[in-house]
C-alpha cells in the first residue's frame, strides 16, 4: 500500500505525541498489529455491566429498582463530567494528567451549551421517574424495601458532589442557620448542610445508621472536595464572564432551569413516589432507611436554590408551587388523583 502524505501527517503527528511522553512509536504500531479488534460487548463490558445486580430477596421487582438507580448513578456521572469541564475553564485532564487543551475559552456559548447537556440529563432521569412510581407492584416494594435498611438513595455521594459544584455552600446551609451562616466558611457551612438533617430520628434527635454511615464514607471527602469545587464552582464561573455574557438570557434561563431541576423537579418526583409506595394516611410513614422524607424532600420546606439572585422574591416565595399546580392539573386532566399533600 502507498504511504500516501495524509498516512505519513497522521504518523508524524503520532510520533510527537509518544515523543512527548517518552515513548516509542514503533512499539505502539506493533501493539495495532497484534491487537484484536474491538467488539462492542468488550468495549462497553457488558457482561460487567449486567453482573452488577444483586437483588437481596425473591421479589422480581427488586432488580426494577436496583437497575433504576444504577441508571441515575450513571447520569450523575455523566453531569459531573460536565460540571468538571465548566469549573475547570473547559479544560480536559487525562487520566495521566496531560492537559488535552479542549476547548479553553469559558465564555457564554460554552457555558450553555453544557448547561444544555446537564439539564437534558437531569430532564431525562425525571421525566423516565415513572419507572419507579409505576415499574413495581406496591405489595413487593413495600416488602424487598424491609431488607434493604438501613441504605437509602439518601446515600447518593455524586448527588452531593453536583450541589457542591453547582452553588455557594450557603445556598445549601438548612434554612433556619442560613443567614447565620452566610460569611462563615465552607467546612462550617458543610457541617449544616440541609442533608445532614433529612435522616434524624426525630423522637430522639440522633442521626440515623442511614446518615451515620453516609458520613463515615464520605464526609471528609466531601470536605476536600468543598475545597477544590468551591471556588471554582458554577456560580462563581458564571460571575467570572464578562458583563455581556452574565447577561445573555439563554444563559440565565439554563441557570434557572437548573436550579428547578435539581432543587424543585428532583425532590419532588421522589416525593410524589414515596407518597404512592409509604403514604398510609397517617403522616409518619419512614422511608427507607428511616428518612423523614415528608420532611426532607418538599421544595417549600427547605427552599433550597443554587441561584437566589437569578430569582424575583415573590418567585422565591412560590418555590416549588408551580410543580404541584402542574400535578394536580395533570390529575384533573387524566381522572387519576393526585396523592400528595396540597
Amino acid at each position: 500500500m502507498e504511504i500516501t502524505p495524509e498516512i505519513k501527517a497522521r504518523l508524524e503527528q503520532l510520533n510527537k505525541k509518544y515523543a512527548a511522553i517518552g515513548q516509542d512509536l514503533v512499539s505502539y504500531l506493533d501493539g495495532l498489529i497484534f491487537a484484536n479488534p474491538l467488539t462492542y460487548w468488550d468495549y462497553i463490558e457488558v457482561d460487567a455491566l449486567l453482573s452488577l445486580q444483586k437483588p437481596k430477596t425473591d421479589y422480581p421487582d427488586e432488580k426494577i429498582f436496583i437497575v433504576y438507580h444504577q441508571i441515575t448513578e450513571l447520569y450523575f456521572s455523566l453531569i459531573l463530567h460536565e460540571l468538571e469541564q465548566l469549573c475547570y475553564n473547559g479544560k480536559i485532564i487525562s487520566e495521566s494528567g496531560q492537559d488535552q487543551g479542549w476547548n479553553k475559552s469559558l465564555d457564554a456559548n460554552f457555558f450553555i451549551s453544557r448547561l444544555k447537556r446537564i439539564n437534558m440529563y437531569f430532564e431525562t432521569l425525571t421525566q423516565s421517574f415513572d419507572v419507579m412510581r409505576f415499574g413495581m407492584e406496591k405489595d413487593q416494594f413495600t416488602k424487598f424495601r424491609m431488607a434493604l435498611l438501613s441504605s437509602s438513595g439518601f446515600q447518593t455521594a455524586a448527588y452531593r458532589r453536583i450541589e457542591i459544584a453547582c452553588t455557594d455552600l450557603k445556598n445549601l446551609v438548612i434554612e433556619e442557620r442560613r443567614e447565620g451562616l452566610e460569611n462563615a466558611d465552607y467546612h462550617e457551612q458543610l457541617d449544616n448542610i440541609y442533608w445532614r438533617r433529612g435522616a434524624i430520628v426525630e423522637e430522639t434527635g440522633e442521626k440515623a445508621l442511614t446518615l451515620r454511615d453516609f458520613e463515615k464514607k464520605y464526609l471528609q471527602e466531601f470536605h476536600d472536595f468543598a475545597d477544590e469545587y468551591q471556588p471554582i464552582n458554577i456560580w462563581n464561573k458564571f460571575m467570572s464572564l464578562s458583563d455581556k455574557d452574565q447577561t445573555n438570557e439563554e444563559l440565565i434561563s439554563e441557570l434557572r432551569t437548573l436550579d428547578v431541576n435539581v432543587n424543585v423537579n428532583w425532590p419532588l418526583i421522589h416525593y410524589r413516589t414515596a407518597v404512592h409506595y409509604l403514604s398510609k394516611g397517617t403522616g409518619d410513614e419512614k422511608g427507607t432507611g428511616g428518612t423523614n422524607w415528608q420532611k426532607y424532600l418538599p421544595p417549600r420546606f427547605q427552599k433550597r436554590m443554587f441561584y437566589p439572585k437569578l430569582w424575583s422574591e415573590q418567585e422565591k416565595k412560590d418555590w416549588g408551587k408551580k410543580w404541584v399546580e402542574q400535578v394536580l392539573a395533570d390529575s384533573i386532566s387524566t381522572g387519576q388523583p393526585f396523592q400528595g399533600k396540597k
